[in-house]
């Protein structure tokens, strides 16, 4: 298999939607028939492996542990499968092993993975910690997620200017008005405006999903569970993009 993309989302704030963001472009990937690997580094509340709803046996501390310990045999052992085209490794089960994690061996991990799969997909928190800045900086792109309310777009702006002061513009930007459907504090031009920025992608309201809290007790991906949805040309654009280059 050639080398996969990687790619980072990462909302300055949180609770700006993005591990059921990733989630969703998983399976909209794994329609495309691509295989997709999501790390979980949120390391402290990692959600990744409980809204797929299945068993962990290996995480990635343990690879961590085991990888400076000479224990390290094989990636597929902390690896654990979705279904056929997805996968995923789940953040520490113990938040406490958080900050045991050696952050070099996350490089390692990307670059074992990186050609098992057409796609990794990285989950980060809104905190621009040492793990998130090693992520960012790693990535082979980067998807920043904001909300329409201005500490979100107040927070990004300040990332997306780091992003430019070191003349880095391996980045595109998602507007999610799904999670709060009647906040329209800001028009796309204000936004722009705020930013510095276009928005590259606006996934509309129309996603609002009510059930969600089901979906994430049954496994289920909202891309796998409803198959026709008003924002399924904006999930395969930005599908496009990753497998393209995101040119």
């Amino acid at each position: 298999m050639a080398r996969g993309k990687s790619v980072c989302v990462y909302g300055a704030k949180g609770g700006v939607g993005k591990t059921t963001f990733i989630l969703s472009l998983a399976g909209i990937l794994s329609k495309l028939d691509k295989k997709v690997l999501i790390i979980d580094l949120d390391l402290s509340s990692g959600a990744i492996a409980c809204s797929l709803n299945r068993e962990v046996k290996s995480t990635i501390f343990n690879f961590s542990d085991d990888y400076n310990n000479n224990r390290y045999t094989e990636i597929e052992k902390y690896i654990t499968i979705y279904d056929k085209n997805i996968s995923f490794i789940s953040a520490p089960k113990d938040p406490r092993q958080a900050n045991k994690i050696d952050i070099k061996n996350i490089d390692v991990l990307i670059d074992k993975c990186i050609y098992m799969y057409d796609v990794i997909l990285i989950d980060t928190t809104h905190f621009l910690n040492e793990v998130n800045v090693y992520a960012l900086d790693k990535a082979d792109k980067v998807l920043f997620m904001t909300t329409n309310d201005l500490l979100s777009l107040k927070n990004l702006k300040n990332i997306i200017n780091i992003f430019n002061d070191n003349e880095i513009n391996k980045y595109k930007i998602i507007l999610n008005n799904s999670l709060f459907p009647y906040n329209n504090f800001f028009s796309n031009y204000d936004i722009k405006n705020i930013l510095g920025h276009n928005v590259d992608y606006v996934i509309s309201s129309s996603f609002n999903v009510s059930k969600l809290d089901k979906l994430v007790l049954d496994g289920d991906l909202i891309t796998y569970k409803y198959t026709k949805f008003k924002d399924l040309k904006v999930f395969n654009l930005i599908a496009s993009d990753i497998l393209g280059g995101l040119k």
